[in-house]
This record gives structure tokens, C-alpha cells and sequence, in this order.
């Protein structure tokens, strides 16, 4: 995939307003670099699949998902597939929203449809208007969101680093547990001991959930199951759907069937 570098959307220095929209359309494999906003953001794609990577860690958001960017964390995004982006930004003063670390969150149809709505305001808007009204069910509704298992959190040891760093570029790579500790220049024990301290997941959950958050790209970019599953060490297809179910509750097919609902 061809991939282009796009400028920082253009970002004010204060909001006249609690909540202030921006819609932007990207190309496949656009990528947009490190920054930062003053503010809290919620990233929503109404086509396409965004990948957002902090210092921490990368989160996938695909249709229905969103992924929410707290104030001054430093974050890029990859596009997969034609992106449409429909983002907030969101002051303090609407109080505690989604915490203090990114996640993604799924995208009721209440609060894709006023996310939609709240893109086209008229800046700044009344503050005891229909327009406020609606940011305060915006509100309501992230706080209310529940969580999606789509982070992929990166080891800060080096020797754990560079496992995961290879991974994530080929997350298909069949080595075993011991064969990846040479790699390391550890051992087995402690690389394992390494991956559940600072990830929290055991070395196979790691694993396991690259290949999940890179099937979910591969999928969005139109890939057929079959290669994907093979490309991503699977045996069969359906060991990767069961994989994919296990962790999504749903089938590939019919988790982007329903992705296709929003506009």
C-alpha cells in the first residue's frame, strides 16, 4: 500500500465553544504525523479504518468504533481504505468524558448520529441553543460508551521492544516463544515475565491481538479472509474466524456488514 503523508489538520489554539467539529477525507494509506491538541478529541471514521499510534501503544477504529485522544497525548493516524473522518474536539468544561488514557469505544447509532450532526454547526454556536443541547448528549453518550479490545499495548524494555517491533511489522512470523528470546538476547521465562509485566497480556495474548488489530486493516483494505488468515500464520481460515469471533463476538463478514450502517 501506497502510503501519504498529510499536514496536521488545522487545529485551533482555544475553542469558542465546549465542542467544535471537523470532517477531512484521506486517501488510502494517508498517514497524518506526531502531534497534539490542547484539547480531548473523539476520532470517528465513517468509512474506512483508522490506526492511531501513541508512545504507548496502537489502536485500531474501525466502522462503529471511535477512538477517544485525551488532551495533549501525542498520537499519529494511518488510514486504511478511503477514509471519511468525523472528529470532535471537546473542551474541559464538559467535564470527565472517557479518562485519561486513549481507547476505543463503540459508536451507538444516537451518538453517530449527532456526531454527524454536530460536524455541520455553525461556529460559535448559541450556548442555550438546540446546538447545546445536543453536545450535552454527545457527552452523556461517551461517557456511557463501553470499551472495544482493539489496543495493542507496546512493551517499554528493549529486549521486549524489539519482539514486539518485529511483530508488528509481520505479525504471520510463526517463531515460538524461545526462538523469539534469542532474538531478545533473553530468555524465554524472562521475556514472557517481560510482555506480562509491561503489556499486561502474556506473550501468545500479545501476539494473538496483533494479528487481530493487522487483520482488521487487511480486512478494511478489501483483502479476502483466506489470505488473510494464511498471511497471518493461521492454519485455516476458519481458525482465524474463530479468533476473530472470540475476541469481536461476531464474524469478519458480518463485524463490516455492520460497519457499513454509518454514512
Amino acid at each position: 500500500m501506497s502510503r501519504s503523508r498529510h499536514p496536521v489538520p488545522p487545529v485551533p489554539h482555544a475553542l469558542e465553544r465546549p465542542l467544535q467539529g471537523l470532517a477531512a477525507e484521506y486517501a488510502p494509506g494517508a498517514e497524518i504525523a506526531l502531534h497534539l491538541h490542547p484539547f480531548a478529541q473523539l476520532l470517528y471514521a465513517s468509512s474506512g479504518v483508522m490506526t492511531v499510534t501513541t508512545e504507548h501503544g496502537t489502536w485500531v477504529v474501525p466502522p462503529e468504533r471511535a477512538v477517544w485522544v485525551p488532551a495533549r497525548v501525542r498520537h499519529s493516524i494511518r488510514m486504511t481504505g478511503r477514509v471519511s473522518m468525523r472528529t470532535i474536539y471537546l473542551s474541559d468544561a464538559l467535564g470527565p468524558l472517557a479518562g485519561a488514557a486513549c481507547c476505543v469505544v463503540q459508536v451507538s447509532p444516537l451518538l453517530r448520529e449527532s456526531l454527524l450532526r454536530a460536524i455541520a454547526f455553525a461556529q460559535p454556536y448559541a450556548e442555550a441553543g438546540p446546538e447545546a443541547r445536543l453536545v450535552a448528549v454527545i457527552a452523556d453518550e461517551i461517557r456511557a460508551a463501553p470499551t472495544a479490545p482493539l489496543h495493542l499495548p507496546l512493551p517499554r524494555d528493549v529486549r521486549a521492544r524489539r519482539v514486539a517491533d518485529a511483530l508488528r511489522a509481520n505479525p504471520g512470523d510463526p517463531r515460538t516463544l524461545a526462538e523469539w528470546a534469542r532474538v531478545a538476547g533473553a530468555s524465554a521465562r524472562t521475556l514472557e515475565r517481560l510482555f506480562e509485566r509491561e503489556t499486561s497480556l502474556a506473550f501468545g495474548g500479545w501476539r494473538q491481538q496483533a494479528r487481530l488489530l493487522r487483520g482488521l486493516e487487511q480486512l478494511a483494505s478489501g483483502e479476502a479472509v483466506t489470505s488473510v488468515a494464511l498471511d497471518l500464520g493461521y492454519e485455516t481460515p476458519s481458525a482465524f474466524i474463530a479468533m476473530f469471533r472470540r475476541a469481536l463476538g461476531t464474524s469478519p463478514g458480518r463485524y463490516f456488514r455492520a460497519g457499513r450502517t454509518g454514512r
